[in-house]
């Protein structure tokens, strides 16, 4: 039954996402007021170029404590290797893909493009309906 729903169904689609040059506190705080876990980043054209984490924003801090200044743009702490999940796949490949990796969101795409944001809990959403 999980293999018929699609990630499309379930996923975030008016997902948040930086660019390269946003500020680092800027995007801390949006994460924050979004309470999510993490963002894609993208270029341009809307395609995934990486991705911000809390843990990547955690890191920038602690790094500012050491300099007193805290600071700077996403480029410069994001993780560049964005794994994404297509939008037209089945909710059991992305059900794999949470448990094989350690990540809580997945960027969704379609044809390359950013189209929202697929996380653990709207899996578990869509388990729930099952129910």
């Amino acid at each position: 039954m999980l293999n018929s729903l699609k990630v499309k169904d379930y996923m975030l689609g008016d997902a948040l996402a930086f660019t390269p040059d946003t500020k680092i506190l800027e995007a801390t705080h949006a994460l924050v007021m979004h309470q999510l876990s993490g963002a894609p980043v993208v270029d341009t054209n809307n395609k995934v170029v990486g991705f911000l984490s809390e843990k990547d924003c955690l890191k920038a801090a602690l790094n500012a404590s050491y300099y007193e200044e805290f600071g700077g743009l996403v480029k410069e702490v994001m993780t560049t290797s964005a794994i994404t999940i297509d939008a037209e796949s089945s909710l059991t490949k992305a059900a794999e893909s949470f448990v094989a990796g350690g990540h809580r969101a997945y960027p969704v795409v379609d044809d390359g493009r950013l189209v929202g944001q697929l996380s653990r809990r709207d899996v578990l959403k869509a388990l729930e309906k099952l129910w």
